[in-house]
C-alpha cells in the first residue's frame, strides 16, 4: 500500500479547476490516499473538528461556520467527499461505504486520532457510519437536517425524499439549482453563492457522480433505514441532531414521537430545532449552527 501524501497547494494554483471560491484564512491541502486525491480546506489550531458537507455542496458550505469554530480554538478540517468539489478519484464507482472508508484514510493521513464531527445532509451518512463502526475516532457528532439513523420510517416522512428520483436518474448537464428552491431553503441564496456551490458540476467527474452517489450510497442506506439496521446497533459517541423548523416534514412533534426513548438506541442523543431555517440550515442559520456545535463539543467533553 502506498504511503499517504499531504501537500499544501495555494488557492490560486492552476491545480484547481474551476477556481476555488474565496475564503480568507484557509489552507488548501491535497491528501493522496490509495485511489483518491482529496481536496481538504483547513483553518485554525487546537482540538480537531471535521465538517462534512451535504449535497450538492462541498467544503465551501462551511465558509461562515468554519472560521467561527476555528476562532473558538479548534483545528477545522473540511474535506470534499468523493464525487464532490475538487476531489478526484481513480475509480468512478461510489459504494455505500466509500465515503466512510475515505474518511478513515483521511484521518490517518492527517494524523488525527479522534475528532468532533459536524455533518449535513449526505455527509451525515458517512459521519454515522464512522460513529457506529469506529466510535473511538468520533469525540462527538452534530448532524444537521437528517433524522436519527435509528428512527423508524413513517409514511408521513415520504415527502422528505421527494428529491431522490430526479437525482437517481440525473442527466449530465441538468442544473441542480432547483435543490435550493423555497422548499429547501428559507432565505434565497445570492446568485454568487449558488454559483459557488454548483461550480464543480462543470467537471465531468462531478456531474457524472450524481447518479453514482444516489444509486450507490443514498438508496442502499435508505434501504438499511427501512430495515432497521441502525436501530439494532448502539450509537456510542454523544450525538446532537439539529433541524430547521421550516424543514418539512421533519416536524418536532413527529420526530420526537417516532424516536421515542432515545436512550434505547444511543448512549447520549439529543434533538434541537432552529427557528427560521429549512434544510440548508448552514446557509439559513450559520450562527445558530455554530453556537449549537460549540456548546455540544463542550458538553460532550
Amino acid at each position: 500500500m502506498s504511503t499517504p501524501e499531504v501537500r499544501e497547494v495555494s488557492a490560486e494554483s492552476s491545480t484547481w479547476h474551476p477556481p476555488l471560491p474565496a475564503m480568507s484564512g484557509v489552507d488548501h491541502l491535497v491528501v493522496e490516499t490509495p485511489g483518491l486525491r482529496s481536496h481538504v480546506a483547513t483553518i485554525g489550531d487546537g482540538d480537531p473538528v471535521m465538517l462534512l458537507h451535504g449535497f450538492p455542496a462541498h467544503w465551501w458550505q462551511w465558509h461562515e461556520i468554519a472560521p467561527a469554530i476555528a476562532g473558538a480554538g479548534h483545528r477545522v478540517i473540511c474535506p470534499d467527499l468523493r464525487g464532490s468539489g475538487w476531489t478526484t478519484a481513480g475509480d468512478p464507482r461510489i459504494g455505500r461505504e466509500s465515503h466512510h472508508h475515505d474518511l478513515l484514510a483521511l484521518l490517518d493521513a492527517l494524523g488525527i486520532e479522534r475528532a468532533h464531527v459536524v455533518a449535513h445532509d449526505l455527509g451525515v451518512i458517512s459521519a454515522n457510519q464512522l460513529a457506529y463502526s469506529h466510535p473511538e475516532r468520533v469525540r462527538s457528532l452534530v448532524q444537521l437536517s437528517v433524522p436519527p439513523m435509528f428512527m423508524p420510517l413513517s409514511l408521513k416522512l415520504l415527502s422528505g425524499f421527494r428529491h431522490m428520483p430526479a437525482l437517481v436518474s440525473h442527466r449530465r448537464g441538468r442544473s441542480l439549482a432547483g435543490l435550493f428552491d423555497p422548499r429547501y431553503i428559507a432565505h434565497p441564496l445570492p446568485t454568487e453563492t449558488l454559483d459557488a456551490y454548483l461550480a464543480p458540476m462543470a467537471r465531468a467527474e462531478i456531474d457524472g457522480a450524481v447518479r453514482r452517489i444516489f444509486r450507490g450510497v443514498a438508496l442502499p442506506v435508505s434501504l438499511q433505514l427501512a430495515r432497521g439496521t441502525f436501530a439494532r446497533q448502539r450509537l456510542q459517541p454523544p450525538t446532537l441532531a439539529v433541524f430547521g423548523r421550516l424543514d418539512h416534514p421533519w416536524d418536532e412533534a413527529l420526530i420526537r414521537r417516532l424516536c421515542g426513548d432515545l436512550t434505547r438506541y444511543a448512549d447520549r442523543y439529543e434533538l434541537a430545532f432552529v427557528d427560521d431555517a429549512a434544510h440548508f440550515i448552514t446557509d439559513d442559520a450559520p450562527s445558530e449552527v455554530t453556537a449549537l456545535a460549540l456548546a455540544w463539543f463542550q458538553r460532550a467533553g
